[in-house]
């Protein structure tokens, strides 16, 4: 029987089977590529495909490790490299393995430094990637920031305070009163200073941000240091949009968002931390500080659980065409964006989520819209007060894309309590602008720009008194 008589006895049916079917039933998913992205706050492990992998997770909780079984597929060297890409300095990952733990079907054990609670989910195809399994790897204690930022102030203090003199051995009780009495001295709060001039004239390398001069350095004597005062710490929280699996805009040059904005922030860090304003010191608290997705309402979240008293967002602009240049301020809206090139910037900015991969479960999204239904007419005021006071220093280091604040319906500015700016350094999409981005003399002048416009906001509107004194 040759070939063409065999066709005829099936019929149209058996046609299709010939032709389609053994290609489904060999065909199994290729793995295009394999990411891990490591962090303090959760370490993700990342498979792409080319088509949806059906996987199987369980837990064993001593020693801590997480296996997945997943389906149709067979060990591949793509697989494999998952092994060589776990870094000896991942919070949260020792190791894993990999093996055909049957036909067709590959066991992924992750093998963890502490207790995890992990998560495991899948991602339709979206921009730049194709089908993504997803292993979110959250420590079951994370720190908790507030205390982690007060604790630092209090070994700063404790450093700086003046060593009690030598005890005298014939006196035990004096000797005792005097250690005592030491770490209360360092609790008490340093004289009043204005705030300082932000920055110094030259830009420095990011590697070297600018050392801090006498008349800024803040002064500890102890007959200075009033006991009735207190150190209040004013936080700023700095936002660098992106990350991780979210690249951000890319450059014509290949420059990345996630990484020039990651940079800035990084310095306006460092330069918050050595400002003191109206006798206060300035602590920064970043939302990420490392490649890695966060996703918009956590964001919003942590710089809650922080009690900030502001929020700023750093991001470089794009758009379809290379012209659009300069710097622009956001801030939120409840009545629509105030221009067209305001609400596409925000559902541009919005859509962060579903490039970094969320796990989106009913609790999340009824946290989200609770945030949504939050927002407050008088942050969204101190927003605006905020927000001018930047644009006019980002103006002096740079173009503007626009002469006023803009707003729009931002996700990440909601959060209710806290005068909240997206900020877009610049065109990441011109040619120019993408440069200058990448410049380290322009990257310290944003950071000082910034710096000031947040200095001047708080020289008119101190920040509340919140319970977080020490």
């Amino acid at each position: 029987m040759n070939r063409r008589d065999v066709i005829a006895r099936l019929g149209p049916g058996g046609v299709l089977w010939l032709w389609l079917g053994p290609q489904q039933i060999a065909r199994g998913a290729s793995i295009v590529a394999v990411r891990i992205w490591p962090a303090k706050d959760y370490t993700r492990v990342t498979i792409e495909s080319d088509a949806k992998l059906q996987a199987r997770p369980f837990f064993v909780a001593d020693p801590p490790r997480l296996a997945v079984d997943i389906e149709g597929i067979d060990l591949i060297p793509g697989l494999q490299e998952l092994v060589s890409k776990v870094r000896s300095d991942d919070p949260n990952i020792s190791g894993i393995r990999v093996g055909q733990n049957a036909p067709n079907v590959v066991r992924l054990v992750v093998d963890l430094k502490r207790p995890i609670a992990p998560q495991v989910f899948d991602l339709a195809p979206v921009a730049a990637y194709q089908h993504r399994l997803v292993l979110d790897l959250y420590p079951t204690a994370p720190p908790d920031p507030l205390e982690e930022l007060i604790a630092q102030r209090l070994r700063e203090l404790e450093a700086l305070a003046p060593a009690p003199a030598a005890a005298d051995d014939s006196d035990p009780l004096g000797a005792l009163i005097a250690r005592q009495d030491r770490p209360r001295e360092a609790m008490a709060a340093p004289p009043s200073a204005q705030a300082p001039a932000p920055g110094p004239a030259g830009p420095p390398h990011p590697a070297e941000p600018p050392q801090m001069t006498e008349a800024r350095r803040p002064s500890f004597s102890a007959k200075q240091r009033p006991t009735e005062q207190t150190d209040q710490l004013i936080i700023v929280a700095l936002d660098p949009g992106h990350g991780g699996e979210d690249p951000g805009a890319i450059g014509p040059g290949g420059t990345k968002e996630k990484d020039v904005v990651l940079s800035i922030a990084l310095q306006l860090r460092d330069r918050i931390n050595r400002t003191r304003v109206n006798g206060h010191t300035m602590r920064a608290f970043l939302t990420r500080d490392g490649d890695y997705f966060v996703p918009l309402h956590v964001r919003v979240d942590k710089a809650r659980r922080v009690q900030a008293d502001l929020f700023v967002s750093i991001h470089a602009d794009a758009f379809f065409t290379p012209r659009p240049q300069g710097g622009s301020i956001y801030a939120l809206s409840d009545r629509g964006a105030t221009s067209a090139a305001a609400r596409w910037i925000a559902n541009k900015e919005n859509a962060a989520d579903l490039v970094g991969g969320l796990n989106v479960r009913a609790k999340d999204l009824e946290v989200q819209r609770t945030l949504l239904d939050m927002s407050t007419t008088a942050q969204i005021n101190d927003s605006l007060r905020l927000g001018s006071a930047m644009l006019g220093e980002m103006g002096r280091v740079g173009k503007l894309h626009k002469p006023r604040v803009e707003q729009a319906g931002f996700a990440v500015l909601r959060a209710p309590d806290i005068p909240s700016v997206l900020v877009e350094t610049a065109f990441i999409s011109n040619p120019d602008e993408e440069q200058r981005l990448r410049s380290p003399r322009f990257q310290a002048e944003m950071a000082d720009a910034l710096l000031r416009g947040i200095v001047a906001y708080f020289a008119k509107n101190p920040p509340l008194a919140r319970s977080r004194q020490m």
